[in-house]
Order: structure tokens, then sequence, then C-alpha cells
């Protein structure tokens, strides 16, 4: 491609804006033939990541590469699966899951003989995970018993080939090695070179497709994971993002990000509980609303001033 730049790791990104516009209209064909809207990613991920996939597949220019995902529908998976990239594991990242089995579980799971519910959020779940690290941590908390009455896991991800992954809970034996022995040989049934999760425990957790961008956030919830999935989005949109998950938690719900993310530009609305496990609390207060401002034409006088919430509702 002529009239580009080099990204990192040599990658080249074009600049020429009659290339960047056959980009858009990649990005508009996923969205109309499949409902995918990148449009709030990062342009230069986004990019990156698309041509990975035409290197792969010999295309030169995005215009061909789109002739070829017209024809070839595994294509589109490939492609999915390579710019969300589901990187994940049981307990990633174990000092941060450590502090939440000593300090976020007990506070979750309440006093002894509490019998509220206790309802969890992993966003951005990919092959299931982490659903299944906070499963392992909150019945070992307050039993197998009380978590099939109390817990209801809630796992979402817009990989469909993920979250079948993640429904079966079938694991290799390398995966399997992140999960302590102890919680290995309890919630684990060996099959073959095969790890699977215990079934009992599993239909506490519900996966399903969700849209972080567009859909309703799942709502009340106690605890919310979300790992590394905002840093791929623009920064408007992880604002918005970050306004949907203030409204989805509970009152003094707690937040797990990724190392990669801060909530720097949300600091009213969450509170530090330890900023070096990125984990934060939902604030008292409500997010503040916020004022669309319009400028009308010279000589007209302004009728009316909107105003909205973070989750895009009018307020007056």
């Amino acid at each position: 491609m002529t009239g580009t730049r080099s990204g990192p790791g040599g990658t080249s990104l074009p600049e020429d804006p009659v290339i960047l516009a056959e980009f858009e209209s990649l990005l508009a064909y996923l969205k109309q033939s499949r409902g995918f809207d990148f449009t709030a990613y990062k342009r230069s991920s986004l990019m990156r990541r698309v041509l990975v996939r035409m290197q792969t597949m010999g295309a030169k220019t995005f215009t061909s590469y789109l002739d070829q995902l017209q024809v070839d529908a595994d294509e589109f998976t490939r492609l999915f699966n390579t710019i969300l990239i589901n990187v994940t594991s049981f307990f990633r990242d174990t000092p941060d899951w450590d502090y939440i089995r000593d300090e976020v579980v007990p506070r979750l799971a309440g006093p002894d003989g509490a019998t509220e519910p206790i309802r969890v959020w992993s966003a951005g779940c990919a092959s299931g995970e982490e659903a299944y690290s906070i499963a392992m941590l909150l019945a070992e908390a307050i039993g197998p018993e009380a978590f099939r009455e109390r817990v209801k896991i809630y796992a979402t991800d817009l990989d469909e080939e993920a979250l079948s992954q993640a429904r079966h809970a079938a694991y290799s034996a390398q995966s399997a090695e992140d999960v302590p022995l102890p919680l290995r040989e309890r919630y684990f049934d060996r099959q073959d070179d095969r790890y699977i999760f215990n079934k009992d425990l599993r239909r506490s957790v519900i996966f399903g497709r969700h849209d972080l961008i567009q859909d309703a956030p799942i709502s009340r919830v106690d605890m919310l994971i979300c790992r590394n999935c905002l840093m791929y989005l623009n920064t408007e949109t992880q604002a918005r993002v970050l306004a949907r998950f203030h409204f989805a938690l509970a009152p003094r719900g707690v937040l797990f990000l990724g190392k990669a993310e801060t909530l720097l530009a949300q600091s009213r609305s969450f509170e530090p509980l330890e900023v070096k496990r990125r984990l934060f609390v939902k604030a008292d207060r409500p997010m503040e609303a916020r004022y669309l401002r319009f400028t009308p034409p010279a000589g007209v006088a302004p009728i009316a001033r909107l105003v909205v919430d973070p989750n895009e509702e009018l307020l007056s």
C-alpha cells in the first residue's frame, strides 16, 4: 500500500485518504452484513489487526480483502478472533486474585449465615476462565450448596465461538495448570487430556452474547470483572462504557479492571479499593449528568437545553 506510516512491530498503517475510505467501507460491510460495529474501536489497533489477516490471506487492498470476506464465511470468524484477541487464563495475574480471595470475596459473601444473592458480571469473558475463577473462590468461601442457592455469574462476550467453548467448560491440561491443585481437584473432572469444570456449579454461570457498546448493561451486580477490554476503545466510548458499568453496579459494588486500564476520567464515580490491583468501588454519589450544548445558527435564539444522564437517558 502507498502512503503508509510504520506501526509497532513494523506493521505499515496507510494514510492515503482513498485507502482510508476503503477501510471505512470494510467496517461498514462488517456492520451491515454481520451486525458488528467496530467504529468505536481505536483506529490504529483495529487497522493493524485487519492488516494481519490481509497479509495472511494475501490481500493487497482493503477492497480485495472485502471481496474475500464476501465469499469466505469462515474468514469473518478468523478476522473477528484477530480483532478481539481472546487472551485469558485462570487466575490471570495471581496476586490480584489473591487480593480478591482475601479482601473482596468475604465482602461479597457477607457474615456467616447470610442468604442475600450474589451477582457477578464477567464482561468480555472470552472462553470463560475468569468467570470460573471467581466461581471457585465464591464456592470456597460459602460452600457449594450456598453457592448454588445464592450466586449468579453472568459471563458475556461478543465472540460466539469463545462463548461456545466457555459453555462446554472443557480445558486443556496446560490451561488447567493455572488452577491451584486443591481447587483443580475439587472443581474439575479429568477426562483424558481435558479438565471439565464442575457441572453443578456451572449451572450458576450464565453465558451470553453482549456488546458493551450497544447493549443495555446487566444491573444490580455486586462485582463486575472487565479486564483489558476498554483499552481497545476510543476515549469517548470508554467513558460511555464506564458510565454503564457505574449503572450496572449495586451500591458499593466492586469493579475489577485490567492492568492496562485506568479510571482517571471517572475518579469521582469510582473510588479506589486497591489501585495496584485495578480494583475500584462504585462511589455513593451518582455520576454527574452532562449538558448537551447546541449553538444555533446566527440570528436564531436557543429554545431548549437537553440534559442526559450517563446512560443517554433524557433528564430534562
